[in-house]
């Protein structure tokens, strides 16, 4: 299947959001992002967030709605599909990437919490990424908080 769209889950804590923290094998570089990826062949769009989310964060979720549907300004994906989630059943931990391909490419490292009520608090690596702090003010202001500046 072609994976033109990124499914991403927004996995809420109360005002906390779940990052995973990526890690480059060659380079050595890391970066967190939001937990997701492609959709396989014959899964729904929630059955790819609910696999996603098992996989990269150790989390069993429940999908609330769609809260955010963008275009990407990277590749390889053309858009980004962010779902608002909660979390059912686990701890949250560093999962796994099953694709040879990507696994061959980095690690999942870390998890983090993010207060969306406290940007300010959110680590540098977070607030400096061209990719990633730009979500984070889509997700602040499509769920109602002041955004970060």
């Amino acid at each position: 299947m072609s994976r033109t769209i990124r499914y991403q889950g927004a996995i809420l804590r109360g005002d906390d959001l779940l990052l995973i923290k990526h890690r480059e094998h060659q380079s050595g570089r890391a970066y967190w992002v939001i937990p997701g990826g492609g959709r396989e062949d014959g899964e729904t769009e929630e059955a790819c967030v609910q696999r996603e989310m098992l996989e990269e964060t150790g989390l069993q979720i429940t999908i609330e709605r769609l809260l955010l549907d963008t275009p990407s300004n990277g590749k390889p994906y053309q858009r980004h599909k962010t779902y608002l989630c909660s979390a059912e059943k686990g701890e949250a931990k560093p999962g796994y990437e099953p694709e040879p391909e990507v696994a061959a490419f980095y690690a999942i490292v870390e998890v983090g919490w993010f207060d969306l009520r406290a940007p300010e608090k959110w680590d540098a690596m977070a607030k400096n990424d061209r990719f990633t702090y730009p979500l984070l003010q889509q997700i602040q202001a499509a769920l109602g908080y002041a955004v970060a500046e």
